[in-house]
């Protein structure tokens, strides 16, 4: 079996922040899941460079856009690996390949008569002299009410046209711009309307999109989906390869999805693989996202592929909701975010994954406290998980006669182990993720149950045999945690396939290891609670900054 893991493409025009982060992370716990089943998956992303986001920095600190592009571009690799990301591919939209891919999928579009010429009108700042991209235009949403961009609305997750705006504004200057006739091309977008409702049929039957997936498509759907502009006056961006468009752009939304494309299409040509394998319609594809990238992932860029004859639509949808931070919304503007160099610089890459999985918005919106934080981490990572580890290995080390004995591990939980490899295997494979770590968590308290019931410590002097079974039933438990755990907190994952002499780890039942295990140090540190009220002042501070 093909997988395809699609993780969205963050703005190169700021930090990665928690937010970022919490709608990503389950890209790379499914693909480390889907290698250990020894599937054949591709898991691909990238840096927008191309975006008016990256412009209107590089305009804000009198630089070049690549200038800007490249700093976060640069910055986002080294939090992607700091977290323990295992893209296969994770590349730019500024790269000439990415360019050729696009310009090559423009062209069949408008080929095939997807794409067609029409005169229209756009914003035009007469301060300013010039066209303005859709982004360089805000106002108020004519749907909810909220302050939006001219391209979508953040509030209500509406794609917008700057056109649509009550009050429009032109974001770098402060002027009212006016329209003016001019010719764009446009992506026919209604044309898929029917073939659209039968994807959305599929993924509603099949579960297989986030309940928001599936609210926000049915939406756009019921309200007839609309042709939208594929051409814009913008200046960075791929070129259009139209004749009589050369000085145009083609507009992010139909260019960026694309990457996803390109970036399989590079890692194809660097490793001298098939691409067909990935790109087919029994490939299974995973697209990771936030909510606001919804219907880019379910209308538009199904329609592009559907437009190019290529039928590996999407077929899961994992869409988180928000994250809060300390019960206020995100907010870059004001400072109020907690940064990913930052919390990376200063905490164990396996607490931030494991809250940010546990406490996931999968459903709902989610708060990130720094309470919720540190009491996670010293009462789940270190007091349930690292206790269960500790206090097994550190007696087993104390014993010079103890061997390891499969034989001797209890039938109960070895049962119990096989039948969760199967239970937490279905709930990743349904993008669950956080119910898949909390059965694991549930799981591990139950060991530790085990282990104070068994009392090894005192059955050492009174019954030897009945200790030892005991210890072989938890050292059992522990390799089989290593691996079952290993796409969630790959770090302690890897720290306990060294101890454990492990060749490799699998998705499937792990008899105890063939060796005695080397000596471990704790796998997590306490945190001092005190550090929440430390973390709470710089958070308060930094908005001043």
């Amino acid at each position: 079996m093909a997988v395809l893991i699609a993780g969205a493409w963050p703005y190169a025009n700021g930090e990665l922040h928690l937010g970022h982060l919490s709608s990503l992370i389950p890209g790379d716990c499914l693909a480390r899941y889907f290698r250990q089943k020894g599937e054949k998956v591709l898991y691909v992303s990238g840096s927008d460079c191309n975006g008016t986001p990256i412009t209107i920095r590089a305009k804000q600190e009198g630089v070049v856009p690549k200038t800007i592009a490249d700093r976060y571009h640069a910055s986002f690799q080294r939090c992607f690996a700091k977290l323990g990301f295992t893209y296969d591919c994770y590349t730019r939209t500024d790269t000439p390949l990415h360019h050729e891919v696009v310009q090559n999928i423009f062209k069949t579009l408008y080929d095939n008569g997807y794409i067609y010429h029409k005169k229209t009108e756009q914003m035009y700042c007469s301060h300013c002299a010039q066209f303005l991209p859709d982004r360089y235009v805000e106002g108020t949403c004519p749907h909810c009410g909220a302050h939006a961009r001219g391209d979508q609305c953040d509030a209500c997750s509406t794609i917008l046209d700057p056109v649509d705006l009550l009050d429009p504004t032109c974001k770098l200057c402060g002027h009212k711009p006016e329209l003016r006739k001019v010719e764009h091309l446009y992506f026919a977008l209604s044309k898929f309307q029917s073939q659209l409702e039968q994807q959305y049929q599929h993924a509603n039957n099949n579960n297989d999109w986030r309940e928001n997936a599936l609210n926000l498509t049915r939406r756009y759907l019921d309200e007839g989906l609309q042709d939208r502009a594929v051409t814009r006056d913008l200046p960075i961006g791929v070129t259009v390869p139209i004749k009589g468009f050369e000085d145009k752009k083609v507009y992010v939304w139909i260019e960026a999805v694309s990457g996803y494309y390109s970036a399989s299409v590079k890692w194809a040509k660097e490793h001298n693989q098939d691409l067909t394998e990935f790109w087919n319609e029994q490939t299974i594809s995973y697209y990771v996202q936030g909510k606001d990238n919804v219907p880019f992932h379910t209308i538009i860029w199904p329609a592009i592929l559907l437009g190019i004859g290529k039928k590996a639509l999407p077929t899961h949808l994992v869409s988180n909701e928000y994250v809060t931070l300390e019960r206020k919304k995100l907010s870059t503007s004001r400072n109020w975010a907690v940064w990913a160099p930052d919390i990376l610089e200063r905490y164990d890459p396996d607490s931030i994954r494991y809250f940010l999985l546990i406490n996931a918005p999968e459903t709902h919106d989610a708060d990130f406290s720094w309470k919720a934080f540190i009491e996670s981490h010293n009462g789940e990572l270190l007091g349930a998980y690292g206790n269960f580890v500790n206090r097994t290995l550190k007696f087993i080390e104390k014993l010079t006669d103890f061997k390891v004995d499969a034989s001797q591990v209890d039938a109960h939980i070895e049962q119990e182990t096989q039948a969760l490899y199967t239970k937490v295997g279905q709930l990743i494979e349904s993008a669950h993720l956080k119910a898949a770590l909390g059965e694991l968590f549930a799981w591990i308290r139950s060991l530790n149950k085990y282990f104070d019931e068994q009392k090894p410590w005192q059955t050492i002097t009174t019954d030897p045999i009945a200790a030892h079974r005991t210890l072989n039933t938890c050292l059992f438990s522990i390799a089989n945690l290593t691996q079952l755990l290993a796409p969630f907190l790959p770090f302690s994952s890897r720290k306990l396939e060294k101890a454990l002499h492990l060749n490799g780890l699998k998705w499937e039942t792990l008899h105890c290891p063939g060796k005695l295990p080397e000596h471990l140090e704790p796998l997590f540190e306490r945190i001092d609670p005190k550090q929440i009220q430390i973390e709470r002042d710089r958070l308060t501070r930094q908005q001043t900054m």
